[in-house]
């Protein structure tokens, strides 16, 4: 299967990129000038494809940004919020949906190639894309190997994450069956604090002294809250 277009596709390609009035459409300023020169609704704009009928699909990005108040909030919006958007139909839903989960598991693949104590930034930019959007606590752990690698990523509880919700022996069982060696717990806390509770401090302890038993070592607890992350290690809390 041919991939690679020939030299005048390309050039009908780039003809098809500049607007009526000759203007450079977003499509064409990224490919002669970089990503970074757009905007964000432009970006977008260049996702989505188009807008709804009658409407600039430049604007519409740009409402569709000031509705959700961010990019963050837009990238982790659910189905039912974003198809009750006029315009946004179940295609351009996905589409969005899918560019968060791409961003996710980006970073996942970074995680899982190099050790995540040279770059907790990354694990908590993970959690805080994996946590950040849930309007309920979810406690998810993280599975590394005996080099800091991540194995996999589990969804462990959720509701109200303490002592009695999350269980440290279904916890330990999973990093057993995962051949986890070192373990990262992570949740968040919707109300919107990054200051850990007296629960999470003693799921913190209870937890490390579980997995302890069995030679595996609780590295972290992150609280994720505003899409940023806390880490109770670095809090003194470990």
């Amino acid at each position: 299967m041919q991939l690679l277009r020939s030299d005048s596709r390309q050039d009908r390609s780039r003809e098809r990129l500049i607007s009526d009035s000759g203007q450079e459409l977003p499509r064409e300023r990224l490919i002669q000038h970089g990503p970074q020169v757009l905007t964000t609704a432009e970006l977008l704009a260049i996702i989505l494809g188009t807008g709804p009928r009658g409407d600039n699909v430049v604007n519409f990005t740009t409402q569709l940004l000031k509705h959700f108040g961010s990019l963050r909030a837009l990238l982790s919006a659910s189905p039912q919020e974003l198809t009750q958007i006029r315009g946004l139909g179940i295609a351009k839903s996905s589409q969005i949906m899918a560019l968060h989960e791409l961003a996710i598991r980006s970073l996942e693949e970074q995680l899982r190639q190099n050790n995540v104590l040279n770059q907790s930034h990354l694990v908590k930019k993970y959690c805080a894309r994996q946590l950040g959007h849930h309007t309920i606590e979810y406690c998810h752990a993280l599975f590394l190997d005996k080099s800091y690698r991540l194995l996999h990523t589990e969804v462990v509880a959720k509701g109200t994450i303490d002592q009695a919700s999350v269980y440290p022996r279904e916890i330990v069982k999973a990093a057993l069956k995962h051949h986890a060696s070192h373990v990262i717990l992570a949740h968040n806390h919707p109300s919107g604090s990054l200051s850990p509770s007296a629960a999470d401090i003693n799921l913190t302890e209870h937890l490390k002294n579980a997995l302890s038993l069995v030679d595996i070592q609780l590295i972290d607890h992150l609280i994720v809250a505003a899409g940023k992350a806390v880490s109770l290690a670095e809090m003194g809390h470990m």
